[in-house]
């Protein structure tokens, strides 16, 4: 993003402890004639991160993804997808009810967000995560599938960042196991996948996930502007 249209996003009046998402579509609607330009190029992934495991021994060990078989012949180049989810906890003050955030990339250009306060009250912090990452999940699954419908080549899993490390274990280790009814149905559908490749998780600092900013209100500083660098490539009038 440009230096100055920076400058300008972030001072913008705070009205409504508006994040910076929101703030983001307010300087666009201040700049009516200003354009977005997203950027198209392959990111670099460290795919060492996301680690293949061994689910051979595992009851759903040896399922594959399931290929629409009349999706039409895949052309072109692939995308590289990634996803960053994150929850806060317990954010409403009334319910105490938690917010899920996450953020979806096809190569460098953002094409979906999502902030939304969870259907259900978890009385902790790992248990609204997986909510979390269950929905995040349940969109990648979406998109894998109407991509492939439109004849785009999906061949690499869906690269998952997120920062609690209770949950990308569970995720993604074979031996992990959960007791916790009330999280037991995520828990497998993240797993499940897993186990197929549709997607891997891997951990990432949270002051380096960018789906912050679609579950808290983000103050002015280094952090703010860089994920909003992660949305927009650069904004000109």
């Amino acid at each position: 993003m440009e230096t100055s249209a920076l400058a300008s996003m972030m001072a913008l009046p705070r009205e409504g402890h508006l994040n910076a998402a929101f703030r983001m579509f307010a300087f666009l609607k201040l700049k009516h004639n200003a354009v977005m330009v997203f950027d198209p190029s392959e990111p670099k992934i460290n795919e060492s991160e996301f680690k293949k495991e061994d689910w051979s021994a595992r009851p759903h060990g040896k399922c594959m993804e399931d290929i629409p078989h009349n999706s039409p012949e895949p052309l072109g180049t692939e995308y590289v997808m990634r996803a960053f989810v994150d929850s806060d906890r317990a954010g409403d003050t009334i319910t105490r009810r938690s917010r899920t955030g996450l953020m979806i990339f096809l190569n460098s250009a953002p094409t979906y967000w999502f902030s939304k306060k969870q259907a259900s009250c978890e009385t902790s912090k790992f248990g609204s995560e997986f909510i979390a990452m269950k929905l995040c999940c349940e969109y990648i699954r979406g998109l894998r599938y109407k991509l492939r419908m439109m004849g785009i080549p999906i061949e690499k899993p869906t690269f998952i960042f997120g920062d609690n490390r209770s949950v990308l274990v569970n995720s993604s280790k074979p031996h992990s196991s959960l007791k916790k009814k009330s999280s037991s149905i995520a828990f497998h559908f993240v797993r499940e996948r897993v186990a197929k490749d549709e997607w891997r998780v891997a951990y990432l600092n949270t002051n380096l996930n960018c789906a912050d900013m679609a579950t808290m209100s983000l103050p002015g500083g280094e952090k703010r502007a860089l994920f909003t660098s992660y949305l927009l490539h650069y904004v000109y009038d």
